[in-house]
């Protein structure tokens, strides 16, 4: 069953009325405008869209689905979405902003890559990926992002960063201070949220005193049930026997979390994620007063028909209404 605009308005004016959590404080007056002060935002990762970007949709036409269903927040990723990347066309930045105005959108995270494993056989060295680091700063900053999510090279299949990381990332401290840019490394599955590798990112954090280096956690890391998708193709044991972080596990590194992305793979027809627990995700959130972006990923099954990463996402919104208490 999909979703159209009119059941979709429908059923989010009637959100409060299933309200799981009790929202505090003043509650928003539309769907397009931000939450309330105090808690969490909700937008969209343009990446959701990616089986359709480009083929039968645009970055307008992904920013009007946005705004229907009351989505303020966007992530963007640079080499993807941005034409002429990493040198654009002052026409396309003012187009840009134009559409941004248009639908009442704030540019949020801006999704780029440190390609130190660019060459084969050797890593960048810190200079090098300083260099591309900088570059990416300044064009954030130009095109309005705060929050930038910074992918670092991956040396092995637990996603732990290149060894120089620290190196570059502290060279880079001033132009992300004076760019008024948060570098965010992605807390991605399979990753736990206790490990070594956040351990050291919040090292960092604390030794150099920073505000402009910090994290993003992706919700898979909350995974803890196997995806339809994954037990049709048989792949139910391995799904089960992955390790997922707690919700309470992200308590102690909210003052470092500049944006969240809000993975789902799996809406029901009742307008819940199957695999990932939202209800005491959001919970903590609210109850820690975190106010920044939830920026939906989709990663489930057919993004390339027309329609179904909207109509998968509008239901996600629906859900993420209800359990921030938002009319």
């Amino acid at each position: 069953m999909k979703i159209t605009r009119k059941e979709f308005l429908n059923v989010a004016a009637g959100a409060a009325a299933m309200t799981v959590i009790p929202a505090s404080g003043a509650l928003a007056t539309a769907c397009s405008q931000p939450s309330s002060s105090g808690k969490p935002k909700r937008g969209v990762s343009v990446y959701s869209y990616s089986g359709e970007m480009f083929v039968t949709m645009t970055l307008e036409d992904c920013m009007k689905d946005m705004y229907d269903m009351g989505a303020e927040g966007l992530e963007i990723l640079a080499n993807g979405h941005i034409e002429n990347y990493p040198n654009p066309t002052d026409e396309w930045c003012e187009n840009f902003f134009a559409m941004c105005d248009k639908y009442n959108i704030k540019p949020v995270e801006y999704g780029h890559w440190v390609d130190s494993r660019l060459y084969d056989g050797r890593e960048l060295d810190a200079k090098e990926s300083y260099n591309m680091l900088v570059r990416d700063i300044k064009l954030a900053n130009k095109l309005g992002f705060t929050v930038m999510r910074t992918k670092l090279g991956v040396i092995n299949g637990l996603l732990e960063p290149v060894t120089n990381w620290r190196e570059f990332i502290e060279m880079a401290l001033p132009e992300a201070e004076e760019y008024n840019v948060r570098m965010c490394p992605e807390i991605h599955k399979p990753t736990l949220l206790k490990s070594q590798m956040v351990d050291d990112y919040v090292e960092f954090i604390e030794r150099t005193g920073t505000k402009n280096f910090g994290i993003n956690i992706d919700f898979g890391v909350f995974q803890n049930r196997p995806t339809p998708t994954a037990q049709a193709s048989g792949g139910m044991g391995e799904q089960q026997e992955m390790s997922f972080s707690l919700p309470e596990d992200m308590i102690p590194l909210l003052p470092y979390t500049y944006a969240c992305h809000a993975k789902f793979t799996d809406m029901s027809e009742d307008l819940v994620e199957t695999t990932i627990p939202y209800d005491e995700i959001l919970k903590i959130l609210i109850q820690n007063k975190w106010d920044g972006y939830l920026l939906s990923e989709y990663e489930g099954p057919n993004r390339e028909e027309p329609g179904y990463s909207s109509d998968q996402l509008r239901r996600q919104h629906i859900m993420m209404k209800r359990l921030l208490g938002e009319v």
